[in-house]
């Protein structure tokens, strides 16, 4: 498989298909990170290390042990001891000081990924991966650091994590632990970023590496909205197909750092982990501490690679959903459409609209529980309001299931309103720091689900409801983020362990959830997309990507996610016009082909909508489910982008096999005296003829990749095709 050590020079040799990445020993001990990128066929040496030129190892100079530190490349730089560069590991010791020396002790090689307790985590057999644990230790402070790495050879990756294991006598404190580190000689790197803000989430960002720290970084407790954890160092060439890209994801669902550090001797080092503000663990004797796990990839062949290695390893060796590769239905749901006012007669009569037009699925959103009319009350009171559920759930699940629809439905079980059964009986419950006023976002609190009580109510309401009814779907939603860091529960020493723990609280509850519905569809949602994230497709096959479903917007939000993440994954709506949130008008075509490229479903009024766009409901449904195999599991490939100025969208998915490819073209900006725009296609086979499906044109796939085709110009604003492209011969 892809994992060795070579003894005579004390190197880790790690191989994927077409990577290398290699580690070697110091004379003292210290790891250190020797290269990674193309694959090598040899065995490597550790010449890059530069333990042959001044102020050399402590150990044929000890003066400048501290220039040494400073200097090195290491694998997990821990703080206190020399090396200024952004620390992996800090570890505050009994006497109170700050300081860790990490020197190797042994390793271990084994078959397949280890899992991580009570964190989300990659899986993959023992002919899919090997890990390597290399075990460090302090002896000082009587710890050990395991590193690990394990390697996915098909898909080019390799996942990183750390534990930390207090194996001493002194009650430690962990004040930083991060789960990777990639030390690198500069090479005029930019950094490529994903941003936004609610309604505007994941947009692309790159920029040149300027020395210092650069970084993007949450503190509110979740992945964010703002900022994304996901970082990638670009040589300046790059683009779709070309030039070196080193990217790292973070499978965690809170608090984060991604950074990338530009040092006085022109070296690179690029680092994540749990955000250390507001964290700091205690390591009691015997106990241990397991970071989250990082994943990173090498791309030699530009942007467009590294996105499918991160698609295939997603799909294939972190979501776990039964739904992964099977039909998932069409739903309505009837946030928009109805907002809180809404009643059983109208949800029935949405869905008997629905079924006539073909949607499968109808989902309740937020009003349906307490006596919430509004958003102000109610959170953690998860009865049903039977004022708007006149004859209770399960007889209007059974009326939705006889008309022919699924039933799903949305709770929210992080939180709680301070207008509450809940909140009266156990003000104790909610996040608080003693003694001041939390602030309230959205006219509610937040569940301190570092308690296991709370965790226990919290998912026990939403079982209970599930039990009642045949619920297919459930949306789990949370719409604001953490702030008055305080809990009831823990003591003054542990505080700063509240942020974490309540992340492992959310993990613990939907891992409840699929084991006790392992036939349910979840859908994660987080105001939308602040926390859209690979912990959180660890439990849930897809994520509601934005609470903007305008199309234009949706084209910028959609193609940064889909930088990362399988197109399958992302929660995807058609929306009523004028939009909600823009006032934007667009073509309801076109709202449905940039849908397809998610999840695919509808949030409006079927009721109330034009007669025109309803009859178009039925064809796009069945378009959808004809298309759908191939979104999931089909190559993804960007042609061109809105993004990068230019005034169309256009992707690409190409059948595995090179049997298929789907192109949406999206015209955002008409432009006078224009002709047609060659499109390059990607993915087919050279040799073999593609005809376009509707047409009798036949094309050579060498043409299509290297011609082009071209997209007609036409006259309007917003307007889009889809282009299906099927092999029927050889040239």
């Amino acid at each position: 498989m892809g994992i060795r050590y070579v003894e005579g020079k004390k190197i880790f040799h790690m191989d994927t298909e077409h990577t290398t990445y290699l580690i070697g020993l110091s004379p003292e001990g210290y790891v250190g990170h020797i290269y990674y990128g193309r694959k090598l066929g040899s065995e490597g040496n550790n010449y890059l290390l530069r333990m042959e030129e001044a102020p050399y190892t402590p150990s044929v100079r000890e003066r400048e042990k501290a220039s040494f530190m400073d200097f090195f490349p290491m694998e997990c730089p821990a703080g206190g001891i020399g090396d200024y560069r952004e620390s992996c590991l800090d570890v505050r010791g009994g006497s109170g000081s700050i300081g860790c020396e990490l020197l190797f002790k042994e390793y271990r090689i084994t078959k397949g990924k280890p899992v991580l307790p009570g964190l989300p985590a990659s899986f993959g057999t023992e002919d899919e991966a090997e890990t390597l644990e290399l075990v460090c230790e302090d002896r000082l402070l009587g710890i050990e650091v395991i590193l690990a790495y394990s390697v996915f050879w098909k898909c080019d990756m390799i996942t990183r994590n750390i534990r930390v294991d207090n194996r001493g006598e002194e009650h430690l404190k962990l004040e930083k632990v991060y789960s990777a580190c990639l030390d690198m000689d500069n090479r005029d790197f930019e950094m490529v970023t994903l941003v936004g803000s609610w309604a505007r989430e994941r947009h692309i960002q790159r920029g040149a590496l300027r020395f210092g720290r650069q970084m993007v970084s949450s503190v509110k407790g979740e992945s964010s909205h703002q900022e994304h954890p996901f970082l990638a160092l670009v040589t300046p060439e790059t683009t779709q197909e070309t030039g070196e890209v080193y990217a790292m994801n973070f499978v965690y669902s809170g608090n984060f750092m991604a950074q990338a550090e530009l040092t006085q001797f022109r070296q690179v080092r690029m680092t994540m982990g749990i955000h250390p503000d507001h964290f700091c663990w205690n390591l009691r004797p015997g106990e241990s501490f397991q970071a989250p796990e990082a994943v990173l990839t090498y791309s030699a062949e530009g942007l467009g690679l590294m996105t499918r290695n991160f698609h295939d390893f997603y799909r294939e060796h972190l979501i776990r959903s039964p739904y992964k590769y099977r039909k998932r239905p069409v739903l309505i749901n009837n946030w928009e459409a109805t907002y809180f006012d809404f009643d059983s007669e109208k949800l029935l009569a949405i869905a008997r609209e629905a079924k006539k037009a073909g949607i499968e699925m109808l989902v309740m959103d937020d009003g349906w529980f307490g006596k919430r009319n509004l958003d102000d009350c109610s959170l953690g009171d998860w009865t049903v309001n039977e004022e708007k559920i006149t004859s209770g759930l399960p007889d209007l699940v059974e009326k939705v299931n006889e008309i022919g629809l699924q039933f799903g439905i949305w709770f929210e079980p992080e939180m709680i309103s301070p207008d509450s059964d809940l909140y009266r009986a156990h003000p104790d419950w909610a996040i608080r720091i003693a003694g001041r006023t939390p602030s309230q976002s959205r006219a509610q609190y937040v569940l301190d689900l570092s308690r296991k009580e709370v965790v226990d109510y919290a998912y026990g309401c939403v079982a209970d409801i599930l039990h009642s009814a045949p619920i297919a779907y459930v949306k789990w939603d949370m719409n604001r983020q953490l702030c008055d860091i305080g809990s009831a529960c823990l003591d003054r020493e542990s505080q700063g362990e509240l942020m974490h723990r309540y992340v492992l609280g959310v993990y613990e509850m939907q891992e409840r959830l699929v084991t006790e519905f392992p036939e349910l569809l979840l859908e994660n949602c987080s105001g939308g997309g602040a926390r859209f994230d690979p912990g959180m497709l660890y439990y849930s096959p897809q994520i509601w990507c934005s609470d903007d479903v305008d199309a234009m917007e949706r084209l910028r939000i959609q193609e940064g996610t889909a930088l990362i993440y399988p197109l399958s994954t992302m929660g995807a709506h058609v929306g009523d016009c004028p939009n909600h949130i823009v006032g934007r008008n667009t073509p309801f075509d076109t709202r449905a082909h940039v849908a397809m490229a998610g999840t695919f479903g509808y949030e409006l009024d079927i009721t109330k909508i034009a007669e025109e766009e309803r009859a178009k409901i039925p064809a796009q449904v069945e378009e959808y489910h004809r298309y759908q195999p191939l979104m999931q599991r089909g190559d993804y490939y960007r042609l061109a982008s809105w993004s990068d100025r230019k005034p169309y969208d256009c992707w690409e998915v190409a059948a595995k096999d090179s049997s298929e490819a789907l192109v949406t073209f999206v015209q955002v900006l008409a432009e006078p005296n224009m002709h047609s725009r060659a499109v390059f296609l990607r993915g087919l086979q050279e040799d073999a003829e593609y005809a376009l499906e509707g047409t009798e044109e036949v094309y050579g796939g060498d043409e299509l990749m290297r011609c082009g085709y071209l997209v007609p110009s036409e006259p309007g604003d917003f307007v889009s095709r889809l282009y299906h492209f099927v092999r029927v011969g050889q040239v």
